[in-house]
C-alpha cells in the first residue's frame, strides 16, 4: 500500500531590518524586529488552529530565517523536532544590490531596469565586489563550500537551479515518508519552490509575491502533485494583501 505524502508548509520570515529599510536583504545577516518576532508568534498560532504539527524544519543559514523557526517551534511546543539547515534556502544573492534601498536602486537604475532585476527570470545585477565576496567566503556557515559555489550575483533561475536540489533530494524525501514539513525561507528562495512545485511558467513566476509570516499550506498526494494547484494561505485576505504590498516594494 502506498504511503500518502505529507503536508507542506511554506513560510517567509516575519519582518526583518531589511524589510522595514527598504534594502535589498540578500544573503546580508538582516535579523528580525520586534514586529516580525510579533508576526512569527501569528503564524505559529495560525499553523496550530489548523490542527498542523510540523515533524521536521528546513530553514536557510541566515538569522531571521532560523529565528523565526525558533519562534514558531517554540509557539508550537515542537522545539524538540529535527532542524536541518540549509545555504541552498538562502535569500537571492543580490550581489552589488545588497544593502540598497529599493526605492534609490529604482530611481537611480530606471524602472524598467529596477524590475528587470528584480522580476526577470534571467537577469542579473552587478556581482559582489570582491573584497565583499572573500568576506562571505570567509564566513564560517560557507567554509565547507567550494569557493565557485558561493555565488556573487544571481538570478531568479540561478535560484531555482540552487533550491532544486534540495528540493528533490531532502524536502521531497521528508514528504514521501508522510511527514508533515515545514519550510521556513525567504522571499525569493520560497518563490523558487512554489515555481518547481506548481510548474509555473514565466509570467505567473514574475507576478508571484510571498508575504512575510503568512504559512502557505500545500496538501501532496503520493505522486508529490499539489492538491489544490497554488496550496493554501491559512489567513487568505491577510496574506493577499500583503503580497501586493511586496509587489510595490520601491515604487513609492
Amino acid at each position: 500500500m502506498t504511503r500518502a505524502a505529507g503536508t507542506l508548509i511554506l513560510l517567509r520570515h516575519g519582518q526583518s531590518e531589511a524589510n522595514v529599510a527598504g534594502v535589498f536583504g540578500g544573503w546580508a545577516d538582516y535579523r528580525l524586529t520586534p514586529r516580525g518576532e510579533e508576526q512569527a508568534v501569528g503564524a505559529a498560532r495560525l499553523i496550530a488552529q489548523a490542527g498542523l504539527l510540523p515533524d521536521v524544519v528546513h530553514t536557510s543559514l541566515l538569522h531571521r530565517s532560523i529565528r523565526t523557526a525558533q519562534i514558531v517551534l517554540d509557539g508550537l511546543g515542537r522545539s524538540w523536532i529535527p532542524v536541518r539547515r540549509a545555504w541552498r534556502l538562502n535569500e537571492r544573492q543580490y550581489g552589488a544590490l545588497t544593502g540598497r534601498g529599493k526605492q534609490e536602486t529604482r530611481h537611480a537604475a530606471g524602472a524598467e531596469r529596477y524590475e528587470s532585476w528584480r522580476r526577470s527570470l534571467h537577469r542579473r545585477p552587478p556581482p559582489l565586489p570582491e573584497d565583499r565576496l572573500a568576506l562571505l567566503r570567509a564566513d564560517p556557515r560557507y567554509a565547507p563550500l567550494p569557493g565557485d559555489a558561493l555565488p556573487a550575483v544571481e538570478s531568479f533561475s540561478d535560484v531555482v537551479a540552487r533550491v532544486l536540489p534540495y528540493w528533490a533530494d531532502v524536502v521531497a524525501a521528508d514528504l514521501f515518508q508522510g511527514r508533515s514539513v515545514l519550510v521556513v525561507a525567504h522571499g525569493n528562495s520560497l518563490r523558487a519552490l512554489v515555481a518547481l512545485l506548481d510548474d509555473l511558467d514565466e509570467p505567473a513566476i514574475r507576478a508571484l509575491n510571498i508575504p512575510t509570516a503568512e504559512p502557505l499550506l500545500y496538501t501532496r498526494g503520493p505522486d508529490l502533485r499539489p492538491s489544490p494547484r497554488g496550496g493554501r494561505y491559512l489567513a487568505p485576505d491577510r496574506a493577499r494583501t500583503a503580497a501586493q504590498a511586496v509587489a510595490a516594494e520601491g515604487h513609492a
